[in-house]
């Protein structure tokens, strides 16, 4: 199982659950749905969600996406997963809270360090 991951807000996850799918705003504002791998996590999560609250991590079982995923290189040189189409709820396998530290800065969970 090939993992990759994505951060959103815990209401926009349970609204997903009823309706069976998950869309992100990327998704209608840029064409695909951001995702990171394990080592980009942390990066992600403290360039663009700090100061933020309720949110989930979603563990995504690459294998099981239907929708195309394509890796593309960001503003800062490297590789991210990027999922043009919606994400059918099945390729998720884990969802966890995701949120700073005290000190205001995201830590790699320990969920993600045992998946390797």
């Amino acid at each position: 199982m090939s993992s990759i991951f994505h951060i959103t807000q815990r209401q926009q996850w349970e609204q997903a659950k009823f309706i069976g799918s998950y869309s992100a705003d990327s998704l209608d504002n840029e064409g695909f749905i951001h995702c990171s791998k394990p080592t980009q996590i942390v990066t992600v999560a403290n360039r663009f969600f700090s100061n933020q609250k309720e949110l989930v991590l979603l563990f995504i079982d690459s294998d099981k996406v239907q929708a195309e995923i394509l890796y593309e290189a960001a503003e800062i040189g490297e590789l991210f997963p990027h999922i043009y189409g919606e994400l059918n709820i099945d390729a998720v396998f884990q969802v966890i809270d995701f949120e700073a530290g005290e000190d205001g800065f995201f830590e790699l969970p320990q969920e993600v360090v045992d998946l390797e």
